[in-house]
């Protein structure tokens, strides 16, 4: 049988103790089917059981038709950020606790493989966003996120304060905790617990979400996707920070702005034919229970 997608990049959830016996599965299914199977070099090192060809991530975007996941959303969220820029289709098992991102139960690994690689699934973009710190005219760190860029205090118990600005127009002078600015992916996270919209997962737009603000009005705004947002820090140096999906971040000084926008590539995210996200609410956050 001719399945779809011939070359499977496999990705590994790092530490987690059913990621071996996961991964087991989820190879036998692919070479069963005799199918050209590649394991991340990371996954690889945790994981040499897998008798598998390695390679970086940058080969795998380069020369695989389909990346499987095999972790929590954590795990896709640090994937997605690395192949979005190849436009290769991604697809998760879930060894977390939530798995907003990764639809496939191990148990269910032979059943949803066979029905994807057939062609038998649900394809949808999501968008990212792409954040960049200007210090004294120069731009510094950043990089993409798929749920959120954080804007956020260090480690005392000290509000910050900022500026914000949106495509160059002044919108408020904040002191809070932070400010979270987040993806439609990103509204079920760390922007959800903030009291923060959900939004349905294909809009094109952006939440800006304040993190316990010290005035009781500023509240949850939803802007359009293509919005340029400018955060600068106005309070003294090394009490903030900005981080991406929770997964990275840099220390900020006084005068910083953080620049935060659409990232030019979308993730191309495959789920079962059964998916449904407003089931994947009710599951996930016992709706109707």
């Amino acid at each position: 049988m001719e399945y779809q997608f011939q070359k499977i990049g496999i990705i590994g959830k790092f530490g987690a103790p059913t990621v071996g016996e996961t991964l087991l599965s989820l190879t036998r299914c692919l070479i069963d089917r005799r199918l050209e199977v590649f394991l991340d070099k990371d996954t690889a090192e945790r994981h040499p059981e897998n008798r598998l060809p390695v390679v970086s991530r940058e080969e795998m975007g380069e020369s695989c038709d389909l990346v499987v996941v095999v972790g929590g959303d954590g795990s896709f969220l640090s994937a997605a950020r690395s192949l979005a820029h190849f436009d290769i289709p991604m697809l998760g098992i879930n060894l977390g606790r939530l798995g907003f991102l990764t639809d496939i139960a191990p148990s269910q690994i032979d059943t949803y493989m066979e029905e994807v690689l057939s062609g038998e699934f649900t394809e949808e973009r999501r968008c990212l966003l792409q954040s960049h710190i200007l210090r004294d005219g120069k731009k510094l760190a950043g990089g993409p996120a798929l749920n959120d860029v954080v804007v956020h205090k260090l480690d005392i118990a000290r509000m910050i304060e900022f500026e914000t600005h949106i495509n160059g127009e002044f919108v408020y002078r904040q002191r809070s905790d932070g400010l979270i600015v987040s993806t439609p992916t990103g509204s079920t996270a760390y922007a959800l617990s903030g009291g923060g919209p959900i939004l349905a997962p294909t809009l094109k737009a952006i939440t800006l979400v304040p993190i316990c603000p010290h005035t009781l009005t500023n509240r949850p705004i939803v802007v359009p996707g293509n919005s340029q947002i400018e955060i600068t820090i106005m309070g003294p140096s090394g009490h903030a920070q900005v981080t991406r999906d929770g997964q990275s971040n840099e220390v900020l000084v006084a005068g910083d702005k953080i620049l935060v926008g659409r990232y030019d590539h979308p993730i191309r995210l495959i789920h079962p034919s059964n998916y449904s996200p407003y089931q994947v609410l009710r599951q996930k956050l016992g709706w109707s229970g």
